[in-house]
């Protein structure tokens, strides 16, 4: 019986969405064995330096997709967001499991929302995506990075700032109480955002079958066209960029952001295609219209 080695990093969250997979697997395939093995990233490793400054998200995935490439392990379980737009040679995405909330949720001491949270109250966030729709619809508010899991952000909320803002979906898959939800059109998020993805070795055809049987197609369409945004945008994390996908009647209806490196201009457009590649087109678009505004 073929043991299939499960990598992940090591946080809570990384785990429960970790177990999520393992327990589909188990239940689709009950033949194999599974393995979970826990990766220490680079990013674990410079918790408290800003994401920016070490490289962008990536920095979670990088050294989980090295052990994948070396057949240390079988599959890699990753929130999609942190995952570069284009993949190391001899990768695929097998799986995107269907999609959780997409949305932010703001946390504070009296539940206020981003809309009611008084003036210059300070909130933690490590993501410039945020950063700047954050001061693009509150500049009377005073924006600070934090660093950490899920739990120690939490931590922070009336100690170091008056409020964070957290992905939805994390908060939900670790079984925590909710915070406000963020309107999507006024916190755009991240690309691939509440999107569990199965990496795996593309030249072992076992694999890839095993992986693919997880898939479901809605999300992983919309998550492709995500990606081809972030993809012809060439930033993986180092500008402030956003984009939902959704399917609508048949098309990919895709919402995006996009600022500038000084994170002073904010624009925003929605388009709607019948492929992924609309994607692609959203960032032509709004790269056109970051430098037009640059030009005023």
């Amino acid at each position: 019986m073929r043991t299939i080695r499960i990598g992940t990093r090591g946080s809570a969250l990384a785990l429960a969405q970790t177990r999520m997979v393992l327990k589909e697997m188990e239940v689709r395939h009950p033949g194999y064995g599974y393995e979970i093995f826990v990766i220490k990233t680079c990013g674990d490793e410079l918790a408290d330096l800003p994401l920016d400054a070490i490289g962008g998200k990536g920095v979670f995935v990088k050294d989980i997709e090295e052990q994948l490439l070396s057949s240390k392990i079988d599959f890699a379980v990753h929130s999609l967001k942190d995952m570069q737009a284009n993949l190391a040679d001899g990768l695929t995405i097998g799986a995107c499991l269907e999609r959780g909330s997409h949305r932010d949720m703001i946390f504070t001491q009296h539940n206020e929302s981003l809309e009611s949270l008084p003036r210059g109250s300070t909130v933690g966030t490590s993501s410039m995506r945020r950063r700047c729709q954050i001061r693009a619809f509150r500049p009377d508010l005073a924006v600070v990075d934090i660093r950490g899991n899920v739990p120690t952000r939490l931590n922070k909320v009336g100690a170091e700032v008056d409020a964070v803002i957290l992905a939805e979906a994390g908060v939900n898959r670790l079984g925590l109480p909710p915070g406000i939800a963020i309107d999507p059109s006024l916190m755009i998020p991240s690309p691939g955002q509440g999107i569990i993805a199965v990496e795996c070795r593309n030249d072992d055809r076992e694999l890839v079958e095993l992986g693919t049987s997880l898939d479901h197609p809605p999300t992983h369409l919309c998550a492709e066209a995500e990606r081809a945004f972030l993809r012809t945008l060439g930033l993986d994390c180092r500008l402030p960029a956003g984009a939902y996908a959704h399917l609508q009647e048949g098309l990919i209806i895709i919402e995006g952001m996009l600022a500038t490196s000084d994170e002073k201009t904010v624009e925003k457009l929605v388009l709607k295609g019948d492929t992924p590649e609309v994607g692609s087109l959203l960032a032509e678009k709004l790269k056109e219209q970051v430098r037009r505004a640059g030009e005023v």
